[in-house]
């Protein structure tokens, strides 16, 4: 399983320091069928547990994902500063999404060559 987070994504995980162990978590979570909302177009949402506040008060994460072959954060956000995402805001991850899972070798590659993804290493 590929997993990447966007950059937008990984200076906002970093900021609340959600490291790429419990992103890992939550992908295998997924793996197993655990996900919170599948908003179509391989766009689905996935709370993340704080240190302090468990699932239910904490984070709200989207992300691109086809089972079994790639995952990639797009998109998170804290629970208590924002209820959800708009329509407009769902079309335009659902664009991503489609764009980033119909990626090439050579196109993954120069995304992550050029700081647009950045690899998250589950397998550690």
């Amino acid at each position: 399983m590929r997993t990447y987070k966007s950059k937008s994504f990984a200076r906002w995980a970093r900021g609340e320091r959600l490291d790429d162990m419990r992103l890992c978590a939550a992908i295998r979570e997924m793996e197993s069928g655990l996900w919170d909302a599948n908003l179509g177009g391989h766009v689905f949402k996935k709370r993340l547990a704080s240190a302090q506040r468990g699932k239910r008060g904490a984070y709200r994460t989207l992300l691109a994902y086809r089972q079994g072959d790639t995952a990639v954060f797009l998109f998170g956000f804290a629970k208590n500063d924002r209820g959800n995402i708009s329509e407009r805001e769902k079309e335009a991850l659902k664009k991503l999404a489609k764009l980033y899972l119909g990626f090439t070798v050579e196109e993954w590659k120069t995304a992550v060559m050029s700081g647009e993804l950045i690899e998250v290493n589950c397998d550690a």
